[in-house]
């Protein structure tokens, strides 16, 4: 499908549900280039690993559809996976291409946190990149959340973030019982994730539609129905939920009923400094989502809340700290009230 077809479709609003699977896949991956600006001015960096090769070259072609610079590398030339470090010779290929946007076009495997972090610090706040990280990622998603509306993802997003950016306490329930009140830092940061980068140095998880800070604190329980980093994959939407307490901003009991699940969680949050803090609060915008997939980085932005405990994005969000895990949960069908002001009823935006 030709880029005049994708756009025209876009602008009037066309159901997307009647595009053919390889239709949804190259608007997908087109509305990828459409989120970071790409131009033929630009230099694209993608990363990817042999899993996810496909997508990654999808959208590679988009790119050289507006005749931008591309190079393609693999994780997997850089070393045995999980990657637990930032390799010197990725950081030497990244200098050669000396691109102006940068994709991270693959899965999640445990313990590449600690990779990715400082990888994606030097990406942003070093060569001041536009980066679109795509952790994750299948065809799945390529053809559901990367397939929305963007222009509405924008406005969405926006119109949240005017009405969080100077909160000073929300309080979320959920029908499961997820019952947690967040206090924020007048210094710290949020960041509205609307879709569009066209700024250096700027960056988004795609499919987008969120906006997040680091809570100054956080109180309550959590009752969650999917997990982040690798615990997404490997256990897609929970069979059972898992309940979080959280007392002064820190875990201090992780049940379930699946016993296991509850002592993985527990032995990885608490594995490093900070593992165990409530790093990220957020609220999911990408409105034409319905339900959960099971892949955490489409599902974090279903209309809700989703918190992560570990590193606060400290680049993006001011926060003073870093941690080397990153963990978010996510409680379905929230009811959220900002400062007073309902914004949200079982999953529902208000206003």
């Amino acid at each position: 499908m030709s880029s005049t077809m994708d756009h025209s479709a876009s602008q009037q609003g066309l159901n997307t549900e009647s595009l053919s699977f390889e239709e949804r896949l190259q608007l997908g991956a087109e509305n990828a280039i459409k989120c970071m600006g790409v131009t033929e001015k630009d230099r694209v960096f993608i990363l990817t690993d042999f899993e996810r090769e496909s997508i990654a070259r999808r959208v590679a072609s988009a790119a050289l559809a507006q005749h931008a610079d591309v190079s393609v590398r693999f994780l997997e030339h850089y070393g045995k996976r999980p990657l637990a470090a930032f390799p010197d010779e990725m950081r030497r290929d990244i200098n050669e291409a000396r691109p102006t946007v940068t994709y991270y076009i693959a899965t999640g495997q445990p313990g590449e946190i600690a990779f990715r972090i400082p990888f994606l610090s030097y990406l942003t706040t070093e060569l001041k990149v536009r980066h679109g990280h795509m952790i994750g990622i299948s065809e799945a998603l390529m053809t559901d959340g990367m397939c929305a509306d963007y222009d509405e993802v924008f406005r969405t997003t926006n119109r949240i973030y005017e009405i969080v950016r100077n909160a000073q306490k929300i309080h979320v329930t959920s029908a499961k019982g997820s019952d947690v009140t967040a206090t924020f830092h007048k210094d710290w940061r949020w960041v509205p994730c609307n879709g569009r980068y066209g700024q250096a140095g700027a960056w988004g998880n795609l499919p987008e539609g969120e906006v997040f800070t680091a809570p100054a604190t956080l109180d309550g329980v959590l009752v969650c129905d999917e997990l982040g980093d690798f615990f997404s994959e490997k256990y897609g939407v929970l069979e059972q939920p898992l309940t979080l307490k959280v007392k002064d901003g820190y875990v201090t009991e992780i049940t379930c009923e699946n016993k296991a699940l509850a002592k993985e969680v527990h032995d990885y949050l608490f594995s490093s400094p900070n593992g165990n803090r409530a790093g990220e609060f957020a609220i999911g915008t990408l409105t034409s989502l319905k339900r959960l997939v099971g892949n955490l980085l489409q599902d974090e932005k279903l209309p809700g809340l989703h918190v992560a405990f570990g590193d606060p994005y400290p680049a993006s969000t001011g926060a003073d700290w870093s941690a080397m895990v990153h963990v978010d949960v996510i409680p379905t069908c929230c009811t959220i009230e900002v400062d007073g002001q309902v914004i949200m009823r079982d999953g529902k935006f208000t206003v």
